[in-house]
């Protein structure tokens, strides 16, 4: 039981499971737009996804506190080192403006995680700024990357896509904010901290009705899936209503974070 602990724990830390996450919303974009799997593209998502939050993760704890680097830390940085050199490689089967595009998305997550204007903190720091880079980037990199790499035109059936993705995380990242309400600091004013844990909850419940009724816009608009979205707004309210500062941290590392697996499950298996 010890080793199995030690493996889920090695498995949530090394950043893989935010990477699943990330990997089944790229297949869910590929679902909904008919594009065919396109692995280099998938692949250098789930890649990059373990490299960024291990970067953002890790970076301060080892360059700016100066902690030691034990055992743990090193196979992380090794897992993360293996990551870099598979994003590289995927990288260059992208095609250019998805190179270019992803680029931009490696600057946020950098603004993000590394101080770059003088007298400033890095934006993770910036007050009520964190929730909005994170789920920018989330939308960026699951959605807008794959649907430029398969050269499918622009329409609104995308823009209503990204809103809904942009929500989804959001939401996400809301019941991560109560969760860590009694470890985030102060000077943070995430979304609990300004208007309190019961309005969060509530702006997490409202929000979750544009989610699924966006759906309704959608040119491809098909039963299955609005019937699939609603199953995942019940989940996501769920989540949301018993979410609490004292839940263990697996509520979230594991449970919340695989919310978009379940979603994709469902779509790829009904």
């Amino acid at each position: 039981m010890k080793l199995l602990k030690q493996l889920l724990n090695f498995y949530l830390n090394s950043s893989i499971h935010v990477a699943l996450s990330c990997y089944a919303l790229v297949q869910i974009t590929f679902h909904v737009f008919h594009i065919q799997y396109d692995k280099p593209m998938a692949l250098f998502v789930f890649f990059g996804t373990i490299v960024g939050y291990n970067f953002v993760k890790y970076d301060a704890l080892v360059r700016v506190k100066k902690k030691p680097i034990g055992n743990l830390l090193k196979i992380i940085a090794l897992c993360s080192l293996i990551s870099i050199v598979l994003v590289g490689y995927y990288f260059f089967q992208l095609k250019r403006i998805t190179q270019i595009v992803s680029f931009g998305i490696l600057a946020i997550t950098a603004l993000y995680t590394l101080p770059f204007f003088p007298n400033r903190s890095n934006a993770r720091n910036w007050a009520g700024v964190k929730i909005y880079i994170v789920a920018l980037c989330w939308v960026g990199a699951t959605l807008v990357l794959p649907f430029i790499n398969a050269e499918v035109p622009f329409s609104s059936d995308f823009f209503i896509k990204c809103i809904q993705r942009f929500i989804l995380v959001f939401v996400l990242i809301l019941v991560f904010e109560i969760i860590d309400l009694a470890n985030d600091d102060p000077h943070l004013k995430t979304v609990p901290q300004m208007i309190g844990v019961k309005k969060t909850k509530f702006l997490g419940f409202l929000l979750l009705g544009p989610f699924w009724f966006l759906e309704v816009f959608i040119s491809t608009f098909n039963y299955h899936d609005a019937l699939i979205n609603l199953v995942m707004v019940v989940i996501l309210m769920l989540f949301i209503a018993f979410a609490n500062p004292n839940r263990s941290k697996y509520y979230t590392s594991f449970w919340v974070e695989a919310v978009p697996v379940f979603w994709w499950l469902m779509l790829a298996y009904n």
